[in-house]
């Protein structure tokens, strides 16, 4: 199966999943890292529809319908292209992170500093978040973390059609179990979640960035993902 991947804010295609893209190889995928515009072509001034373009450009170029695989804050793009493609993806494979309703700014978690929001430095993240990660990998991250448009950051979330709360999804508990992820839906943290009709939720025993400090684990979770959405993507 074609199997998208969208890293997060600051994660660029070419190198946050070196270590994933073989392990999938290997379990008989066919890895397509995506590196979209804004996230390491240089650009300042990409926008949050640029990127859903090139998003969706791989799914219509995939081979039978792809999985998509989305991280962090780059779940709400992931889920805003199944809401695009809702018949034309497989599933969605969301790594430690919830998508954002229609209207919510994409990523406005981090200040604009002269029209980008550059890595703002490991002290936000510091506890489970990046406990997993020794100062060789918080290294390699920082020499190659590319600061994310104000354009992508702030932009609205557009969603529209109803069918995407209808296509599989596999959630990868990273930080948290998934009794916790669980309960923090119920209570209302992740409303487009909740609204999903086959939603499973996955423990994955790491920090926020897996593909970095368990690339092994995280593309076993995301074969086994896909052996979950083949009916899908046969249909």
């Amino acid at each position: 199966m074609d199997v998208l991947l969208i890293g997060g804010l600051w994660l660029n295609g070419t190198t946050a999943w070196d270590a994933v893209a073989p392990a999938l190889v290997g379990r008989g995928h066919r890895p397509v890292p995506l590196t979209l515009p804004g996230q390491g072509d240089g650009r300042a001034d990409a926008t949050l529809a640029e990127q859903l373009a090139a998003v969706l450009a791989a799914v219509d170029a995939a081979e039978g319908k792809p999985l998509v695989v989305a991280h962090s804050a780059a779940c709400t793009l992931g889920w805003m292209a199944v809401d695009a493609r809702p018949g034309g993806v497989a599933g969605l494979v969301l790594v430690d992170g919830f998508p954002h309703q229609d209207g919510h700014p994409y990523a406005d978690l981090f200040p604009v500093v002269d029209g980008v929001v550059p890595f703002p430095g490991w002290e936000p993240f510091e506890g489970p978040t990046s406990a997993d990660l020794d100062e060789a990998a918080r290294a390699r991250f920082e020499a190659s973390a590319v600061p994310v448009p104000e354009g992508v950051a702030l932009a609205p979330v557009r969603l529209s059609d109803e069918r995407r709360f209808g296509v599989p999804v596999t959630m990868l508990c990273a930080e948290a179990s998934p009794e916790e992820v669980r309960g923090w839906i119920a209570a209302g943290a992740a409303p487009e979640v909740s609204r999903m009709e086959r939603v499973e939720y996955v423990d994955l025993d790491s920090g926020h960035w897996p593909m970095f400090s368990r690339p092994a684990e995280l593309a076993a979770l995301i074969d086994a993902a896909a052996a979950r959405a083949e009916p899908a993507q046969r249909s």
